[in-house]
């Protein structure tokens, strides 16, 4: 791993401690490292790029790294990744992705990852993306995910983008069958002209089984977000979606979530919270010694976490 640019080196810095399991390290499109253990195995695509990723049953304490880097313009990196959780496995995931430019060519990372969760795993996901280079070539991020989760399965999903992306478009589709469970936790912050577009789709298709989404997102200078969720019930299920947003300075927020009960024993709740950072909050760091900027940099990094 010795040549790993240092823009990778950055994204995946929270999480140096992963590599001591199963890796594989993507850089400009191209494998830049690779590591299978006895529960994991990690093999190419013949068809397409990407990775199939297969976790063995009964796999518990292990983690999966999957880094990805776009380290200069010019480049459009599309991949697909399959992820297959064997029954009772229990799992982190982590998948680091950057754009990076330093000239006016775009820098393009879309990631297609696609889970099938055997019946009772379990698996965590931890996703962040970021933007960086002074090149004022667009940096942009699509990533795709589909989760299909069988008898008992539970996703967890933690994503985040945090400054940088000057486009982004994010969807997640889910469905879930019997006793199921998925938790997205989603994290946005944009600013400048930046453009990010969520977008959840749940299909509650197993009794019992159940959904929550939560997005907290930031829109700064003229900058503007979309969010967009749709919990389909169609059994007896549980199904929660909220979005809370701050705007600050220009910045703009449209929140649409959307509920269809195809059964009356589903049980579906949308919230939705657009504002700006209350005066009162300001005020009172305020007098703590801070700057107005520093108690609004304060407010907004407890918002974000």
């Amino acid at each position: 791993m010795n040549h790993i640019s240092e823009q990778l080196l950055k994204i995946v810095s929270d999480w140096k401690g992963t590599f001591h399991g199963a890796y594989n390290i993507r850089e400009d499109g191209q494998c830049a490292g690779r590591q299978s253990t006895e529960h994991i195995q990690i093999d190419s695509k013949k068809d397409r790029p990407g990775l199939d990723i297969r976790i063995a049953p009964g796999t518990k304490g292990e983690t999966v790294s999957i880094p990805a880097c776009v380290t200069h313009g010019d480049v459009n990196d599309l991949v697909y990744n399959d992820f297959y959780v064997g029954e009772g496995a229990d799992v982190v995931i982590v998948a680091g992705c950057g754009v990076h430019t330093e000239n006016g060519e775009p820098a393009r990372h879309n990631g297609i990852h696609r889970f099938f969760m055997g019946k009772n795993s379990h698996a965590l996901y931890l996703e962040k993306h970021i933007g960086t280079g002074k090149g004022n070539g667009l940096r942009t991020i699509d990533p795709v995910t589909e989760a299909f989760l069988e008898e008992g399965a539970v996703l967890e999903m933690d994503t985040s983008q945090i400054g940088g992306v000057d486009h982004t478009v994010r969807t997640t589709k889910g469905t879930l069958g019997k006793d199921a469970k998925l938790v997205i936790h989603e994290r946005i912050l944009t600013e400048k002209e930046q453009v990010a577009k969520t977008q959840f789709e749940v299909n509650l298709n197993g009794e019992n089984c159940g959904a929550n989404l939560i997005s907290r997102s930031v829109a700064k200078d003229h900058s503007h977000q979309e969010y967009q969720s749709r919990i389909v019930g169609n059994t007896r299920c549980n199904g929660h979606s909220e979005c809370d947003a701050i705007l600050v300075g220009e910045g703009t927020v449209n929140a649409a979530p959307e509920l269809s009960a195809n059964n009356p024993d589903a049980a579906l709740i949308h919230e939705a919270a657009i504002g700006k950072i209350a005066g009162e909050q300001i005020l009172k760091l305020r007098t703590l010694g801070l700057t107005e900027k520093e108690a609004e940099e304060k407010i907004v990094a407890g918002f974000m976490k």
